[in-house]
């Protein structure tokens, strides 16, 4: 008597299921709410850095500042958060150019 001890395969139905019944469209569009939400999570973040800059830099400006080195930190967020901004634009214009590449 052979006794096989690799099971094989088995099919799954449908992979319908595997992402919460939702059509094609559905998902295209919750992929651009969300592509769309990072680069507006990028802008708002910048924004508010630079917000958050200037009034550091007011503050130290007129004396009303009692540790100076957060206007630094406050100087390199708003310049992280600008490069992060520009590297997601690049990344996109490189992924929106090699899409403009394929031919069909």
């Amino acid at each position: 008597m052979e006794t096989s001890f690799i099971t094989p395969i088995q099919l799954w139905g449908s992979l319908e299921g595997l992402n919460g019944g939702t059509s094609s469209t559905d998902r295209t569009l919750s992929a651009d709410g969300m592509f769309r939400n990072i680069f507006e999570s990028a802008v708002q973040d910048v924004r508010d850095t630079e917000s958050n800059l200037q009034t550091q830099q007011y503050l130290l400006a007129t004396g009303q500042i009692d540790s100076p080195h957060t206007v630094q930190i406050a100087a390199s967020e708003a310049q992280l958060s600008t490069n992060m901004l520009v590297q997601l634009r690049n990344k996109a214009l490189d992924a929106y150019n090699e899409l403009m590449r394929i031919s069909l």
